[in-house]
């Protein structure tokens, strides 16, 4: 009797250092977060664990055992390499799986999930029977990710904008400077006042387009500068902010005969820089002002229009159009103008500016037109700019 008395004490050791590894495991796995999951390959039955669960917001006995319980929460975008990860582990062409992928929450809402297993054991033929992993919430990091990956591609953005902004610049600087240069030595060899008094009125035509290049470059390092500024923080109404817009046009409006029609929903509101958006909404009404088609009756509208995540505002003209196909890649770019008209007015600024002020407020413009139709500029802001 001895002997069994030995061997059962060795079999109770054995089973007391297994269930205090389990336990050891229950508690890092619940310190740190991560949720286990274990699957039964026989009888196709996974078990997740509580921490699992809790993830995607449901109780410890809200989910069945069955794969299908995870596997058809798994985003469409993300499906095809998530199966592809895991079956690549399970035939052996991976060591180990490892795959992130968006997981659908009991709330509706996706989180990014680490999704890590390993065949721990196989029958007789090799084939896996168990495989064991691990689930973790990796949403924030993502978001970080996705965070820098919009910073860097603003910022190369804005260098390119900033490289192709000094080089016409520079261009337009060695441009008045040679005319001026020129300017002056045909008035050292003029030989009568009629040609000084010519002369010097080419002088103050090169002045007047120097100081408006130079205004230019004046307004967009400003708006630049003002990008981190608590000034950026303010309450607008957007109807209100509209109507004062409108308002302000009064007399272009009245002259052309343009008909304005406001309706941006009266209880939307937006934080971001008052004078940007009245700037913004400014260069947009007056660009369906002065671009109007004279074969018609000429109208401006602004709407409201909400989306998850987003809301959006158009403001839409029926005026002449710009060829999208021919100018795509042109359309916010400095001292390009669209429209084939002759107006000493367009000096290819207002688009570039208004971008500028778009994406320095969170934002992006986007335009849709149809050539003798009409235009129709989207400003989109995120949600959460919105009150």
């Amino acid at each position: 009797m001895f002997w069994k008395t030995k061997e059962l004490n060795s079999q109770n050791n054995i089973e007391n250092k297994a269930s205090i590894n389990d336990k050891r495991w229950q508690i890092a796995l619940e310190n740190t977060n991560v949720g286990l999951w274990d699957y039964d390959v026989i009888n196709n039955e996974v078990f997740y664990s509580k921490e699992s669960k809790m993830i995607l917001g449901f109780k410890e006995h809200d989910l069945t055992n069955s794969p299908t319980e995870w596997n058809r929460r798994v985003h469409p975008d993300d499906s095809e390499t998530y199966f592809n990860d895991f079956n690549a582990h399970v035939n052996g062409s991976l060591e180990v799986y490892r795959n992130e992928h968006r997981i659908l929450c009991r709330d509706g809402n996706y989180k990014w999930i680490l999704d890590k297993g390993k065949v721990v054991e196989r029958d007789s033929k090799g084939k896996p029977t168990r495989i064991i992993g691990t689930h973790t919430d990796i949403t924030y990091r993502k978001k970080k990710e996705e965070q820098s990956e919009r910073y860097l591609q603003l910022i190369t953005s804005q260098n390119e904008r900033l490289h192709n902004f000094t080089h016409i610049v520079s261009h337009n600087l060695k441009t008045h400077i040679g005319n001026f240069k020129n300017i002056l030595e045909f008035y050292d060899e003029a030989h009568s006042e009629v040609e000084k008094i010519e002369l010097v009125d080419h002088l103050k035509t090169i002045s007047g387009a120097l100081t408006t290049t130079i205004i230019d470059l004046d307004d967009i390092i400003s708006i630049k500068s003002k990008s981190n500024s608590k000034e950026l923080n303010e309450r607008i109404n957007l109807y209100n902010c509209a109507e004062k817009v409108i308002n302000s046009l009064e007399m272009d409006i009245s002259h052309n005969e343009i008909a304005i029609y406001n309706s941006l929903r009266k209880d939307d509101f937006i934080n971001v820089n008052r004078s940007y958006l009245e700037s913004i909404l400014y260069n947009l009404i007056l660009n369906g002002i002065k671009y109007r088609a004279d074969n018609r009756s000429s109208k401006v509208m602004l709407q409201s229009v909400h989306t998850k995540n987003e809301l959006k505002i158009l403001v839409s003209d029926n005026g002449i159009g710009i060829d999208i196909n021919k100018y795509k890649n042109q359309l916010f770019e400095i001292y390009q103008t669209f429209h084939g008209t002759k107006r000493e007015d367009s000096r290819g600024v207002g688009l570039y500016i208004t971008k500028t002020q778009m994406e320095t407020l969170g934002g992006t413009i986007d335009v849709e037109s149809t050539l003798n139709e009409g235009t129709t500029f989207i400003l989109t802001f995120k949600k959460q700019l919105a009150l």
